[in-house]
């Protein structure tokens, strides 16, 4: 394999249009309020596609030093444990994709904020800060949250809260509670990726010290947080539409919900971890497709 198709399979390229899913919704709100910039979107866009990248750089690096990606893992191959990338020089990549995302999230607060608004700038310089620590911290360094049931509730904050609610707040400097609802969607969502990543891998997970939660509340049961995350994510994205009062003939980026139901069930049904492997794309991509539909939804049927 090539260097650059090494470096591409680090990428895991598959996954960003997950993450892209809160830079949308968040927009969608915005838009709904009559805001947008087409800088502002794009930077966002690539901000977000530069933290994930850092993330999967470090994830494979974290895992592959740590022996979690074995011979015996199902999934995508990993580009350090599989010997296309060396430790040197995937740490190298990790130090320049986070230097490249700062630089795009500074570039990102200058076109939304400029210089007169300090207190805005300095807020997301942190949170931006908490991010690429978020991203390479997950797996990386002596106790990473990661390997202590933390990663759920870090892909909630990261994912749903800061991506779609920092992601309006970018365009209209202020928020509204409704929008609380959009977000949760999104992000209990990707926590049912991630869950479905640990479903997955649990029994290679415990064999290495990955206590994740599913290694904590067992297969079964995590197929049931399963099901309570996307019950949860639906009710919130009915509620958001109650509340603003959306005709139900414009609510059809609620039809997303129908394959993902079909995906629930599958996974419910599913008795061998290995064979969850193709729910992960399913469940990407229809979050991904959910947050196209509402960006239509409430700004060209409304």
């Amino acid at each position: 394999m090539s260097p650059f198709k090494a470096w591409l399979l680090a990428a895991r390229l598959r996954t960003l249009p997950l993450s892209l899913s809160g830079i949308i919704t968040g927009t969608a709100l915005a838009l709904r309020e009559g805001f947008f910039d087409t800088t502002i979107f794009v930077l966002a866009l690539l901000t977000t596609v530069g933290f994930q990248i850092t993330s999967n750089f470090a994830n494979d690096y974290g895992d592959g030093v740590k022996g979690t990606d074995s011979e015996g893992r199902i999934g995508p191959q990993r580009a350090l444990q599989s010997g296309l990338l060396s430790r040197a020089s995937l740490k190298r990549g990790i130090v320049i994709s986070v230097v490249l995302s700062l630089l795009l999230a500074t570039l990102l607060l200058l076109a939304a904020f400029g210089t007169e608004n300090i207190g805005y700038f300095t807020l997301f310089i942190v949170l931006g800060a908490l991010s690429v620590w978020a991203a390479i911290r997950y797996t990386m360094g002596t106790s990473p949250y990661g390997y202590r049931g933390l990663g759920d509730v870090a892909v909630f904050i990261f994912f749903g809260l800061i991506g779609v609610l920092g992601s309006m707040f970018l365009y209209t400097k202020s928020l509204d509670w409704t929008a609380f609802l959009p977000a949760i969607t999104i992000g209990l969502l990707c926590v049912g990726v991630l869950n479905l990543n640990n479903l997955r891998d649990v029994d290679s997970d415990k064999t290495h010290g990955k206590n994740t939660l599913i290694v904590f509340m067992g297969f079964e049961n995590g197929k049931r947080y399963h099901l309570a995350l996307i019950a949860l994510s639906f009710l919130a994205m009915l509620y958001f539409g109650w509340a603003t009062r959306i005709p139900w003939q414009h609510s059809f980026y609620l039809l997303v919900f129908l394959p993902i139901g079909l995906h629930l069930l599958k996974v419910m049904k599913t008795k061998q971890p290995k064979l969850l492997d193709p729910e992960l794309k399913k469940l990407a991509l229809s979050t991904f497709l959910l947050s196209v539909l509402f960006m239509i939804a409430v700004n060209y049927f409304l």
